[in-house]
């Protein structure tokens, strides 16, 4: 077995699911035995054994539920000993960022300097996209902010759900074509009334041609959370793997407006207005312990430029929230989608059209290496989890459920 097993923790109830994979387990009967810190399998004179993580305690007379499913392994419920450490969810955006301190933005996909040394008198949160539209339910005369926009000063960064919008107007850069913004990422004297089309107003890195947001209007820019990382500017940059930055960066976002606004389903919107992918957030006090042993059921993901799992240590721990989702490319579930769009509850979160994509292939490949069993939920199917600030989904085609490692 030797760390061939899943460990799903609920924070909240102190309970877990334990999977131990068949791949791992001796030829059968199997004499299976469960103690505080440890679990073994034995059959014949063969013995498999694998040690739970310092954090992880078991209360092995609470064991119940035992089953075997062919193809997976065995399955069984169980308490925990003692409560798990709380999880640490590390710095938000709207945290991270403070007035009177110079900051450095680079491009996440490549590591190359998009602002240098901005430096912000105020940083302060947007209200919600449909605030606008809430004032005529607020006020009982026309809407004093009909012609009002809300843009950022010369020294101000404003902070929306999924991006941040700033000021151009004092940038050190110039564009090397008025017309031409999505090369440069910088326009200060690009006019608004110039951006005839949205592929005009995308803000492309200059080095490796990622999207990185958009333009709002003559001296306003919009950079995506996901494209872009920020770093004080004493600090040093080390780049992080894609798929990670993507599903921490989507993690947080879910954490804090479902925190913020007690809002649990949200529409995963492409910048060109279509909806790819729709999520339920489950719960956030998941903890998983995993360990692959000599199973072939996980895979590596090299799309992106690194693994699911990280690089040391023989079992592996993560926080994790668990979310349901399920993909919305090529017309699939459109009656649905028309439905959340339209449900006041449902908040839409958007990003790049890429990154929808990015992250729909994140949750697809994660989904195939949980157990068969563990990939439905009623109509949803199961995938695990995405990570602070590294993220692990498992998704599949559907109606999907998944944990966001935290």
């Amino acid at each position: 077995m030797a760390g061939g097993f899943l460990l799903e923790i609920r924070r909240g109830t102190q309970s877990a699911l334990l999977v131990i994979r068949e791949a791992d387990l001796p030829s059968w009967p199997v004499d299976l035995s469960v103690a505080a810190d440890r679990l073994e399998a034995r059959s014949g004179g063969s013995c498999e054994a694998a040690a739970l993580p310092a954090e992880v305690r078991l209360a092995p007379s609470s064991c119940r539920g035992l089953r075997r499913l062919p193809g997976e392994g065995l399955h069984l419920r169980i308490r925990l000993g003692r409560p798990p450490p709380s999880a640490d969810l590390g710095f938000t955006l709207r945290e991270s960022l403070k007035p009177q301190k110079n900051y450095v933005f680079y491009c996440q996909s490549c590591g190359d300097i998009i602002e240098k040394d901005r430096k912000f008198l105020r940083v302060l949160p947007l209200p919600s996209e449909n605030w606008s539209a809430l004032v005529e339910e607020w006020c009982c005369h026309p809407n004093p902010f009909a012609r009002s926009t809300l843009h950022p000063q010369l020294d101000d960064c404003f902070l929306g759900d999924t991006f941040f919008l700033l000021n151009s107007g004092n940038e050190s850069h110039v564009p090397e074509s008025p017309t031409r913004c999505s090369e440069t990422g910088h326009h200060a004297s690009q006019s608004g009334s110039n951006l005839k089309s949205k592929e005009n107003t995308r803000v492309i890195c200059k080095r490796c041609k990622m999207m990185l947001g958009e333009t709002v209007s003559a001296d306003t820019i919009k950079y995506y959370v996901t494209e872009v990382i920020i770093r004080p500017s004493e600090a040093s940059f080390s780049p992080t793997p894609r798929s990670q930055f993507v599903q921490s960066m989507v993690a947080q976002c879910l954490l804090e407006l479902s925190s913020a606004k007690s809002t649990f389903r949200f529409t995963i919107k492409g910048d060109n207005g279509k909806i790819y992918i729709l999520i339920w957030l489950l719960n956030s006090d998941t903890l998983l312990v995993e360990s692959l042993g000599s199973s072939s059921s996980h895979s590596v993901f090299t799309l992106f430029g690194d693994t699911f799992m990280p690089s040391s240590g023989p079992v592996r721990t993560w926080n994790a929230v668990k979310v349901l989702y399920q993909s919305c490319i090529k017309s699939r579930n459109k009656d649905l989608a028309d439905a959340w769009e339209n449900d006041m509850g449902v908040h839409p979160l958007k990003f790049p059209s890429e990154t929808c994509l990015e992250l729909l292939l994140i949750l697809g490949l994660s989904t195939t290496s949980l157990p068969p069993s563990l990939r439905c939920m009623n109509s949803f199917q199961n995938q695990p989890c995405w990570e602070f600030p590294q993220l692990r989904t498992h998704a599949a085609h559907g109606e999907s459920c998944l944990y966001l490692r935290s």
